[in-house]
């Protein structure tokens, strides 16, 4: 039978199979699967690409529509409500400028800048929330139209959005896509859902001198999470902020500009320098207590550089005459036999009953009173602890320095007082935005790094590395971020100048990756996030740069 042009053959997540127009717009199917979603449909992936419900199909493909249950879902809605957040605060405010910057507390923080420099009152940002819910009220369409470069930067020009003006100046690109709600116009880094109506869950609260905007999360995509106070985390972005002022590289357009002007090799020497600053300082509070001070605890998420910055500190402890020793949490596991196992009957190392929790008190007790221990090292390939005689004795200039995940959460250390403990979050802590409405996500960073890091030293390619990756953010929404408010100290890890040395190390891994793959719209949305940025070589990084750690040639081993 000869094939009908005007049809094509989709397949469907929950298995049908059926034939449909050519050109059938993927919102307009999405509302025959609504009934299998606990929540809204709000993109989908076609061909394991991810596409906004403006897309309309072309040819044979496979579609799984995606709701707030998944990550890609979870941007989407963000992304529009952030959208319909400028719209309205634009609408009331038209002299203030709005800048999303980073995620605070499961929402995203952000701040409204007026030309006499107030700070915006609850009583504005309520007016904002009101507003925002008359937007979503109205459905309003988000449509998406492809302008020529030109034509898109004067639409910005109109709206002094500077930051997207500089930004698609330097796109190699003949058109840019440009997303309209009414007579609203903005550029977005991903897809939109169709219409305001999809955002009826959101809150805006008043958080001086900006606001948190709060939405659903992937975990339990009915409800709003409720607020919960991060000051420590807040002061660490302020402190980030303040970094970036005086580098004067607030977005990637600004990193871009300081690659073309030759500034990269200044840049990348400031940067370190606050880096080792802050290091030093830690290490000078550590030493000012040191009598009480005699664990450090070094905790934080996947690719932070917490390895590095123990090295590092280290050698700014020394320098302030102590002698610090380290002990692998590692080394404490409980036999494989007595391993928990996680939902899915694979064991999980990275609970805490995975760690025999009080010989490791018991031995640290007794190092700190002054005895001698026989330290345990723990045999990978029979699953046993075994003991080789490996003694160790400390003095009271001889930290211990623990390094691990659940060095924040006190059930690790309940035998030891709190006043002899002295904790450390790390985290990268992204510094920059894309531009003043798309901001660039933590996780994001410490992904490129794995990705990086997994390649160059652990044998593993990106699909292998993204394929593992949400079993890791698992892993740290239970036992890290919860007690990241429980550190003495933060330490943000992020580098300005990061994401242009990676991007090289990183396309080429995300390359690899085919339409065959699930993980492949994964990758596209990397590669195209890398796009923004110009590559910064790294001959002039220095050999104890936590990047080392992921891109190779580092002074620790």
């Amino acid at each position: 039978m000869e094939k009908n042009h005007d049809k094509i053959k989709v397949d469907f997540l929950d298995g049908t199979i059926r034939e449909v127009e050519k050109g059938a717009n993927l919102g307009e199917l999405s509302k025959e699967f609504t009934h299998l979603f606990a929540s809204p449909i709000v993109a989908a992936k076609v061909n394991n690409n991810f596409r906004g419900l403006d897309y309309n199909l072309k040819n044979d493909c496979t579609i799984s529509f995606l709701d707030l249950a998944s990550e890609e879902g979870i941007r989407t809605y963000t992304r529009s409500l952030s959208f319909v957040l400028v719209k309205a605060a634009r609408e009331l405010f038209p002299q203030g400028k709005i800048n999303i910057e980073h995620s605070l507390s499961k929402g995203i923080y952000g701040e409204i800048h007026f030309a006499d420099n107030r700070v915006c009152s609850g009583q504005e940002i309520k007016a904002i929330e009101e507003k925002m819910k008359e937007i979503i009220a109205q459905k309003i369409p988000l449509t998406k139209q492809s302008f020529p470069r030109d034509e898109a930067i004067e639409i910005f020009k109109r709206d002094k959005q500077s930051e997207k003006i500089k930004l698609l100046g330097q796109m190699n690109r003949d058109t840019v896509s440009v997303y309209g709600c009414g007579d609203t116009y903005d550029y977005f880094y991903g897809h939109l859902v169709p219409d305001t109506g999809y955002l009826t869950k959101f809150a805006l609260d008043f958080y001086p001198p900006g606001f948190i905007l709060k939405f659903p999360q992937k975990g339990n995509p009915g409800v709003i999470p409720p607020f919960i106070e991060q000051k420590k985390l807040f002061t660490i972005y302020h402190e980030s902020e303040t970094w970036q002022k005086i580098m004067e590289v607030n977005s990637v357009a600004d990193l871009n500009d300081a690659t073309v002007e030759r500034r990269c090799g200044d840049l990348i020497r400031v940067a370190e320098a606050f880096h080792e600053k802050k290091i030093a300082q830690i290490a000078d509070l550590i030493a000012s207590n040191k009598e009480e001070m005699r664990l450090i605890l070094i905790s934080g998420p996947s690719s932070s550089g917490k390895t590095t910055f123990a090295q590092r500190l280290c050698i700014q402890l020394r320098i302030n005459g102590l002698k610090p020793v380290s002990i692998s949490l590692d080394d404490y596991f409980v036999n494989r036999e007595f391993t928990p196992k996680d939902e899915n009957g694979e064991f999980d190392f990275e609970a805490l009953e995975a760690i025999d929790v009080p010989l490791f008190n018991q031995q640290l007790m007794q190092l700190i009173s002054g005895e001698e221990v026989d330290l345990p090292t723990f045999n990978f390939k029979t699953g046993c602890r075994e003991y080789s005689g490996r003694k160790l004795r400390i003095d009271k200039d001889q930290p211990i320095i623990i390094e691990g995940i659940h060095g924040l959460n006190n059930q690790l250390t309940a035998s030891i007082p709190k006043e002899n403990k002295f904790k450390i979050y790390i985290s990268a802590l992204t510094q920059i935005s894309i531009d003043d409405h798309n901001r660039i996500p933590t996780t994001d960073t410490r992904l490129i790094r794995r990705i990086v890091r997994d390649s160059q030293f652990r044998s593993h390619n990106a699909l292998d590395t993204l394929r593992i990756w949400p079993s890791v953010r698992r892993g740290e929404e239970k036992n890290i971020f919860p007690y990241q408010e429980e550190a003495d100290v933060m330490f943000n890890s992020a580098l300005v100048y990061e994401l242009a040395v990676l991007k090289k190390y990183a396309e080429p891994l995300l390359l690899q990756i085919d339409s065959s793959q699930s993980e492949y719209g994964e990758a596209r949305r990397l590669i195209k996030f890398l796009s923004y940025f110009w590559p910064i070589q790294d001959a002039q990084i220095p050999l104890n740069s936590i990047i080392r750690e992921f891109i190779g040639g580092s002074c620790f081993h």
